[in-house]
C-alpha cells in the first residue's frame, strides 16, 4: 500500500470530516469508517434503487499505520469469515452452524481493533448468504473462496483507530445517481449470483466445515486458500 492513498466512501450525505467511534458495530469488520479505492464501487454503494447518493473523496495518510490486510497470503479466507460472523448479526438455525461459528472464531480470528486500517472483501447481502452457506456445511471452503470473486465486488478499506482517522482529507464529492449506478449495482450481485448457482452444479470433494472442525484444522493448514485477492 503507497504511504498516501486516494478512497472513496458511498452514502447518503456529504461526509467532509469523518468522526471516530461514529458508525455501526455490526458491519463486516465492526465499528469504523468504511472505504475502497474504487470510485465506481463506492457510487454503487451509495445509491438505492429509490435515491441518489453521494460518492465523498478523502486522501489518507497511511505512514506508521498498523494494517491489516485479510487479502495477504498471511492470511486465510477462514480468518476473514471468522472476522465477519464475529461483526455481523445472524440468525443461526442448525446446531453446525453454531459450533462452526464458535470454532472459526476460537481458531481463525483476529483482533481488528489492534489495527489502524483493515482490508478485506466487502460481505454485502449476497455474498454474506455463501459464507452462511459454509457454515451450514452446504459449501466447501474450496467453494467459498472461488464465491468471494463472483461479481468482482472488491476490497474494501476501513480506518479503526483515532491515528486512522486524524490522517484523512476531505477533497471533494460527486453526485451518484441511481439511473446509473443502482442499475450498475443490481446488474452486478445478479451476475454473482447467477455464478454462484453455476458454482454448486459443481462437484465438490474438499474441505466442509464439519471435516474442518472434526480434524482440528487450523490456520497453517495448506488446504485452506490464501490470499484471495484477485
Amino acid at each position: 500500500m503507497n504511504k498516501i492513498i486516494t478512497l472513496f466512501h458511498g452514502s447518503e450525505k456529504v461526509i467532509e470530516a469523518p468522526s471516530f467511534g461514529e458508525g455501526k458495530r455490526n458491519n463486516d469488520f465492526g465499528l469504523g469508517f468504511y472505504c475502497t479505492e474504487t470510485e465506481k464501487l463506492a457510487k454503487e454503494w451509495a445509491v438505492s434503487s429509490l435515491r441518489d447518493g453521494f460518492c465523498n473523496r478523502y486522501t489518507l495518510d497511511t505512514e506508521y499505520m498498523k494494517i491489516l490486510n485479510l487479502n495477504s497470503p498471511d492470511y486465510t479466507i477462514l480468518n476473514w469469515i471468522a472476522v465477519l460472523i464475529e461483526h455481523r448479526l445472524f440468525s443461526i438455525r442448525t446446531p453446525i452452524a453454531r459450533r462452526a461459528k464458535k470454532y472459526l472464531i476460537d481458531n481463525f480470528g483476529i483482533n481488528v481493533n489492534a489495527f489502524d486500517i483493515v482490508t478485506g472483501y466487502r460481505a454485502d447481502d449476497s455474498y454474506f448468504d455463501y459464507a452462511e452457506s459454509f457454515l451450514n456445511n452446504a459449501i466447501s471452503v474450496e467453494q467459498l473462496a472461488a464465491a468471494m470473486k463472483l461479481g468482482k465486488l472488491g476490497e474494501q478499506i476501513v480506518l479503526k483507530s483515532q491515528f486512522a482517522f486524524s490522517r484523512i482529507r476531505f477533497e471533494g464529492f460527486d453526485v451518484a445517481e441511481k439511473e446509473e449506478f443502482y442499475v450498475l449495482r443490481k446488474a452486478r450481485d445478479d451476475e454473482a449470483n447467477r455464478l454462484y448457482l453455476e458454482l454448486l452444479e459443481e462437484e465438490s470433494d474438499g474441505l466442509y466445515i464439519q471435516d474442518i472442525i472434526r480434524g482440528g484444522i487450523t490456520n497453517d493448514d495448506s488446504r485452506i486458500p490464501r490470499n484471495i485477492s484477485e
